[in-house]
């Protein structure tokens, strides 16, 4: 029995992407359950060394795929046909690495402690708002949050494939940047725009 032998190459596409904050980005960590009560700096995300504040590639995958939440493509593109780009962007991207550190004048943030709801080290100060929720109920919010500046980089793969294209892709996450942006609170923390794409 012979082997056919397979001599068309499958291209997979990988960019190095840095993104620029042109927004505080405000931190809200789950817990795990809804009974459990954090303090401000346990809503931020670490690295393992836990001082490296960071974004998990996992939140950026959200961004672009989320159907149940506010995703790039559910808020840019039509409301009948966005959730076949979303779904492409979850079947053909990977976003790497698992822990995207948040970089100030390219070296990674590191959190050190608040004093006072500031951290001078990283900047991080803490927010404190009241939401109202039906019939008027307050429902007070304490949240961590990243100052300006701040930059991400990361890897982007997109595998070859009919539904999304690298410039799809590219105009996602450059519109969702300034529509939606990364953290809680979206639209008006977290916004960013692409500063390469190479």
């Amino acid at each position: 029995m012979s082997r056919i032998k397979e001599t068309n190459k499958i291209e997979i596409l990988t960019r190095s992407v840095t993104l620029d904050g042109v927004q505080d980005v405000m931190f809200d960590r789950y817990a795990g359950d809804n009974n459990t009560q954090l303090e401000p700096w346990q809503k931020l995300y670490f690295a393992p060394d836990g001082l490296t504040l960071v974004l998990p590639s996992l939140n950026l995958l959200s961004f672009l795929s989320a159907h149940n939440t506010n995703s790039s493509p559910k808020r840019l593109l039509d409301k009948r046909k966005f959730k076949d780009a979303a779904n492409a962007c979850l079947s053909f991207i990977t976003i790497a690495p698992t822990h995207i550190p948040f970089l100030r004048e390219g070296k990674p943030i590191q959190f050190g402690r608040f004093d006072k709801d500031v951290d001078p080290q990283s900047g991080v100060y803490v927010h404190r708002s009241v939401a109202r929720l039906d019939k008027g109920i307050p429902n007070p919010k304490i949240r961590p949050v990243l100052p300006l500046p701040w930059a991400l980089r990361f890897t982007l793969t997109l595998y070859p494939n009919k539904e999304i294209t690298e410039q799809q892709v590219m105009n996602l996450i450059e519109g969702g940047g300034m529509a939606l942006g990364i953290g809680t609170f979206r639209g008006v923390f977290g916004k960013f725009r692409i500063a390469s794409w190479e």
